[in-house]
């Protein structure tokens, strides 16, 4: 396992800029205004030799009694607890607050390495450098003037990060799969997230859109590591007026392009929306194996036809996704919870499959014998073979007389002929046809 650097202060120092700085990229939600960031962020980062995983988080208000305020700290202590390195960020140009003293006062129990990053210094001057001194007051060692937004001191802030890890951490398999967890707000997200890895991990909160960043949560079960991924719930267009939820729901949609596997997360009681579909289309488009979880099964009333007629509903809103299988789930219980990483691993082997080009051509041949290609307008569809260019999700390329001839229907019958033969549960797959001379 790669060594942990959790990034902490108090609210509105500069920790999500830095955050970016460091990481190389711009993955943490920067916006000027305390309290943005909610939830632990993941992020891989490299400095010379050294890799590691950054962790930003929310503000911590030690003195704090409000729900959300207080959650976030209990987030920021967990990354605290988890952290082989921490990096506590202050503001140079606010000077020592009671604040970052009541956090000091937390860092200083943890007993983990402690730098004190002093930031928003713009300008390295010698009077200006004076100023960080005062820091030495919060007990945590030599205080380094960092700025985020003018890029300076970074290079000796991670030469210092990368000097306290720990000896040996090498060894440990960096393989994970990635899961995007998807949905509109409220639907469940982090509760199933919680209760797969027996934590709150992630704020949980009825108050929709509690998430605004697409959080990476790391977990191994029998062996396999795994990334959860929580997405900001996406909510329709004409409801996403905030700057801070538009960049939200762009963080969802690359949550799901870099996933391995989706979990759709459909609300139990109100059934698939409009918007379940624009969100099923997104994860259809981008060619990723994906499980519909109906969620909050635990309080729909049932009879013993209550599942097949609900299941039937689903399919039908979501046609295009007939390949996706369907669980029921409830993420507060932990109904059926357990089998989804049985489902996992079967969507993700099957969008990973590769089929010799001998056993497909004897589907094609068993198919065209069944149903001849389509005719149109004196000339038959003619096709000479089929072959497998790729994976995740499995593609084919159907060799043929005339291109124009290979009727939507006809492909369709022969994606259905495909999936009869090596069943391709829960991926897309995708059929090209190209004339036979190309």
């Amino acid at each position: 396992m790669k060594p942990i650097v959790a990034i902490v202060g108090r609210p509105n120092v500069g920790k999500s800029l830095l955050f970016n700085r460091l990481a190389g990229a711009r993955i943490s939600v920067v916006e000027d205004s305390s309290g943005v960031t909610r939830d632990r962020l993941y992020a891989d980062a490299e400095w010379l030799e050294h890799k590691f995983t950054l962790v930003d988080t929310g503000g911590i208000d030690a003195e704090t009694t409000e729900y959300i305020p207080q959650k976030v700290k209990e987030q920021a202590l967990i990354a605290i607890e988890t952290a082989d390195v921490i990096v506590f960020v202050v503001d140079g140009k606010a000077g020592v607050t009671d604040a970052d003293r009541s956090v000091a006062d937390i860092l200083r129990r943890s007993k983990k390495p402690v730098l004190l990053a002093v930031n928003k210094i713009d300008v390295f001057t010698p009077n200006r450098l004076e100023e960080v001194y005062e820091f030495y007051e919060l007990g945590l060692g030599t205080p380094i003037p960092v700025s985020s937004g003018q890029m300076l001191g970074l290079g000796d802030l991670l030469d210092e990060i990368t000097a306290n890890f720990p000896e040996t951490n090498d060894n440990e398999n960096d393989e994970y799969v990635r899961i995007a967890v998807v949905g509109k707000p409220n639907v469940g997200k982090s509760s199933l997230i919680n209760k797969i890895l027996g934590e709150e991990r992630l704020i949980v909160s009825d108050i929709a859109g509690t998430t605004r960043d697409a959080i990476d949560t790391f977990f191994t079960k029998d062996g396999q590591n795994y990334i959860f991924v929580d997405t900001a719930g996406i909510r329709k267009k004409s409801k996403v007026t905030e700057a801070l939820e538009k960049f939200s729901v762009i963080r969802s949609h690359a949550a799901v392009t870099r996933c391995d596997v989706c979990l759709l997360m459909i609300d139990a009681v109100e059934g698939v929306t409009e918007q379940d579909t624009k969100i099923a289309g997104i994860a259809h488009e981008e060619g990723k194996p994906t499980i519909i979880v109906v969620n909050k099964w635990d309080i729909v009333e049932k009879d013993g036809k209550t599942m097949n007629k609900h299941k039937k509903e689903v399919q039908e809103a979501l046609k295009y996704m007939s390949y996706a299988p369907i669980v029921y789930i409830s993420a507060l219980t932990g109904l059926r919870v357990n089998n989804l990483f049985e489902l996992i691993e079967t969507v993700r082997q099957n969008h990973a499959l590769r089929i010799q080009t001998g056993v497909l051509n004897d589907v094609l041949i068993n198919a065209m014998a069944t149903a001849a290609p389509p005719t149109s307008k004196g000339k038959q569809l003619k096709i000479s073979y089929m072959t497998q260019v790729s994976v995740k999700p499995p593609t084919f390329v159907m060799f043929v007389n005339e291109t124009e001839l290979f009727h939507f229907s006809y492909k369709r019958y022969m994606e259905n002929k495909l999936r009869e033969a090596f069943g391709f549960l829960g991926t897309p797959i995708y059929i090209i046809a190209r004339n036979k001379n190309e």
